[in-house]
């Protein structure tokens, strides 16, 4: 520790910045539909977040090795890439939270760290095949296999529910998706708590404290566990209320479906050294969940938003670090200037949200946030009509069953959609 100089000391600070802005901004990814299901109060679900983001992080170093000895290399790098990198995933991180965008922190973190080296030394700091092989190719792969998982497993529990009364199974799916809401938080520690570790520790390597190859030191997994973990318990509640309101409609069965095939996914993924998105992870478990059962609908407009965002997330982080790293190269006063920079941004994305707060007393309100004409009853309803009618049913009985449930939705929203929350 004698040997951190001040601008390692920015970078470790500034790092752990980054990581608990991702705590609150993936919050969502676990608890967002435990709260909107009513399973869990607000505030409790995001310290049962918390503590197990905390003790994930003590699980696994593997993701923490990929970012500190293989996304980039570390010849060349300097300590000032690293904090350019930092700054960009920050800056976009925040701007996302501030419009309720579900977007990869992950990605932030990647797309920075290549922005910053591109802009230092060029193509030949960064490692291609390691960019392919273990961001970009499980970041395709990793939310279609937690979709189809999800999927599946919502078929298979519908099925072996068929036969039992859904109000009487409802109290133990709501225990299960407590659980499987807890395990999603658990493997986020493991792999996204890592993120900054490894990143910590490739400042450590550049600063000439560690050796190459260096596992991170505890004080770094205690420091990058607790960061994370005071991020998750503050809340992302302008995301939280995003991804709880206008993806899908799901039950209980369903929820406890998506959550536990995302977390399967994202601790398979911790256990190989994958750094994944659990955003896109827990994002494609949902959609999965909402196809599940029959008659099932995603809003496809929601979803397009976030795959677009997904999409711009890992070039945007680059560009803004790019720039960053640009000012720092020319020496300490580019540094001073780009740590007022992000100091004065983050200031002024604060005092924006300010304008329509969100938190725990109003992040499952009903209001008119929600698109025009993405009213979950009638979409289900509308698509229920052209099922084929139940088994020894007439099909002028059926013409009229329909049509009475159409009216019924078009004129009552509220109870037509009771038994699903919106997600």
């Amino acid at each position: 520790m004698e040997h951190i100089t001040l601008l390692l000391g920015i970078v470790i600070v500034t790092a752990l910045v980054f990581d608990f802005t991702n705590g609150f901004h993936d919050t969502a990814n676990a608890m967002a539909t435990t709260i909107s299901t009513g399973a869990l109060k607000p505030k409790t679900a995001v310290a049962m977040s918390a503590v197990l983001n905390l003790v994930g992080a003590f699980l696994s170093v593997e993701v923490a090795k990929t970012i500190s000895g293989g996304l980039i290399n570390e010849s060349g790098i300097t300590t000032e890439v690293i904090f350019a990198a930092l700054v960009g995933a920050i800056l976009w991180n925040l701007l996302t939270w501030l419009i309720g965008l579900p977007s990869s922190s992950s990605h932030a973190l990647f797309g920075g760290l290549i922005g910053a080296t591109l802009m230092s030394v060029g193509a030949s700091g960064v490692n291609g095949s390691v960019v392919i092989t273990k961001v970009l190719l499980p970041a395709i792969a990793a939310p279609i296999v937690a979709g189809i998982a999800a999927y599946l497993a919502t078929k298979l529990t519908f099925k072996l529910a068929s036969r039992t009364d859904e109000k009487a199974t409802a109290k133990g799916y709501r225990a299960g998706q407590i659980a499987s809401a807890g395990l999603v938080s658990l493997a986020h520690g493991t792999n996204d708590a890592q993120k900054t570790m490894g990143v910590i520790t490739l400042a450590l390597v550049t600063g000439n404290v560690l050796v190459p190859g260096s596992n991170p030191p505890m004080w770094v997994i205690v420091s990058a566990g607790v960061a994370i973990a005071l991020g998750t318990y503050l809340g992302g509640w302008r995301i939280i209320r995003t991804m709880g309101k206008g993806l899908t409609d799901l039950r209980p069965p369903q929820g406890f479906a998506a959550q536990t095939s995302a977390a399967t996914v994202i601790l398979a993924s911790s256990h190989l050294g994958f750094s994944l998105s659990t955003t896109q992870v827990c994002s494609g478990s949902v959609m999965g969940a909402g196809l599940g059962p029959k008659g099932g609908v995603v809003r496809w407009s929601t979803a397009t938003r976030m795959f677009v965002a997904w999409g711009l997330t890992l070039p945007a982080a680059g560009a803004i670090a790019a720039a960053a790293e640009f000012l720092t190269g020319q020496g300490t006063w580019g540094v001073t200037a780009v740590a007022i920079l992000l100091v004065v941004g983050s200031a002024v994305i604060w005092l924006l949200s300010r304008r329509k707060p969100v938190d725990h007393t109003n992040v499952t309100a009903d209001d008119l946030d929600a698109p025009a004409g993405e009213n979950a009853g009638v979409v289900s309803a509308a698509v229920a009509s052209v099922s084929p009618p139940p088994a020894g049913v007439l099909p002028h009985e059926a013409t009229h069953m329909v049509t009475g449930d159409i009216k019924a939705t078009l004129h009552s929203p509220t109870e037509a959609s009771r038994p699903a929350a919106s997600v």
